[in-house]
């Protein structure tokens, strides 16, 4: 470490905490990772592959509300509760109620494209600096529309993305079959959203940037981080074994355990943990040219290095409960649907916590409470498509830099 070099420490190596280690180092920084298992194990590894820079409409919002209890009673609905959990859960359900009401959503559309729409330039330069950038897909998402009904009640998403100025194009029946000659004939619409990149391998990213972070001269500490405390004019993290290090600033990003540390610093955080399920196909018979997304049965199919990946879902069920493998089959069901040459053989599947907050919006804040401390968490299903720049707005925030939008709206203190 050269001579009055800042020194800060982040907390989780999945992709939010690497590409933030990643973008301090570039500022100077002397930068200290800690993980608690292997780098990139968590929800990092099962996501979707996708970089949806569309995906910003908040979950919260009154046609869901509509919609959810009929998913609840559904066993193969998108959406489950597990009957021992809904208690808990209950609280975090009624705030995701109050964070949709129609005199909110403009807002919190606008806050998620202001993040979303600086995704795709800050992957591809991230991607191009870690020597990657054939790992992204040249090709976008088709959206599939099966029936009229289905286009129409869709309605709402493509205004939002007409309102932001997000690229898109409707396409008919006979397109869609040209674009992607797998899918099964007679699907209504599709609409091609040429910006959703699909990456060829989402822990393949994670690894090669902790490879650059050492490389660079980064330390990587293997570790759990159980208390932060201020420290003359720093902060000191406790970690377990008598551990700890002291440091200028530290980055909370540790996807849904991020909770327990802002407690203990009396910043609470609703964080949930939205249990996603993949599958993953190593030899599935054929090809596709585009990712897909159903949005009327909540899957999504990527074309990735290692095959197809099917996922999609959403489980209330706590950190401890293990998975319920029906919920990787029903998605993989409903693939098969819409992709009847699919073959489903070498097979992985997969279960993790995607760190949820109500209003959709992640945490880009520093601390109310403890200066040094900031937190970055709860990007929910976007994590892998706006990781590069909440790593650039982080950096702007750690070393006091005015970031290029207003931050106000992704604070800890805002619930």
């Amino acid at each position: 470490m050269t001579t009055g070099q800042s020194r800060t420490a982040v907390v989780g190596a999945g992709i939010i905490g690497t590409t933030i280690a990643h973008a301090l180092q570039q500022r100077g920084h002397a930068v200290t990772l800690i993980e608690r298992e292997e780098p990139g194990r968590g929800a990092s590894f099962g996501n979707m592959a996708s970089i949806a820079v569309s995906g910003f409409m908040p979950m919260s919002r009154p046609r869901v509300w509509l919609q959810a209890p009929g998913w609840l009673f559904d066993p193969g609905g998108p959406i489950r509760i597990a009957p021992g959990y809904a208690a808990k859960v209950a609280p975090w359900i009624l705030q995701f109620l109050w964070a949709g009401r129609p005199s909110r959503l403009r807002a919190l559309q606008a806050q998620g494209a202001a993040i979303c729409e600086r995704a795709l330039r800050d992957t591809e330069a991230l991607l191009s600096d870690l020597d990657l950038s054939d790992h992204l897909s040249a090709t976008g998402c088709l959206s599939l529309y099966a029936t009229p009904g289905e286009f129409a009640a869709d309605r709402a998403a493509l205004t939002m993305l007409d309102r932001f100025g997000f690229e898109h194009e409707v396409l008919s029946s006979d397109e869609l079959r040209q674009r992607e000659p797998e899918l099964l004939p007679g699907i209504h619409k599709a609409v091609l959203m040429p910006d959703n990149r699909t990456l060829r391998d989402p822990f393949a990213l994670v690894s090669r940037l902790v490879e650059v972070f050492e490389a660079r001269g980064g330390t990587l500490m293997q570790g759990m981080v159980q208390d932060v405390t201020r420290s003359g004019r720093g902060v000191k993290l406790q970690l377990e074994a008598d551990e700890s290090l002291e440091v200028d600033h530290v980055v909370l990003a540790a996807g849904v355990h991020t909770g327990a540390l802002a407690r203990q610093l009396g910043e609470p955080i609703p964080l949930e943990s939205e249990r996603g399920y993949h599958t993953q196909i190593g030899a599935p018979g054929i090809s596709l040219r585009h990712a897909l997304i159903w949005p009327t049965r909540a899957f999504m199919v990527s074309p990735t290095g290692g095959g197809i990946r099917i996922g999609g879902t959403v489980e209330f069920a706590g950190l401890d409960a293990p998975p319920d493998w029906r919920r990787s089959k029903i998605t993989v069901e409903r693939a098969k649907s819409i992709l009847p040459r699919l073959q489903v053989e070498e097979t992985s599947r997969w279960m993790g916590h995607r760190p949820s907050l109500p209003d959709t919006i992640p945490v880009i804040s520093s601390s109310r409470k403890l200066p040094g401390v900031f937190y970055a968490t709860g990007h929910g299903h976007l994590g892998m498509t706006q990781a590069a720049t909440t790593a650039q707005l982080m950096a702007d925030l750690v070393t006091g830099t005015p970031p290029p939008i207003d931050m106000k709206p992704y604070r800890v203190d805002r619930f």
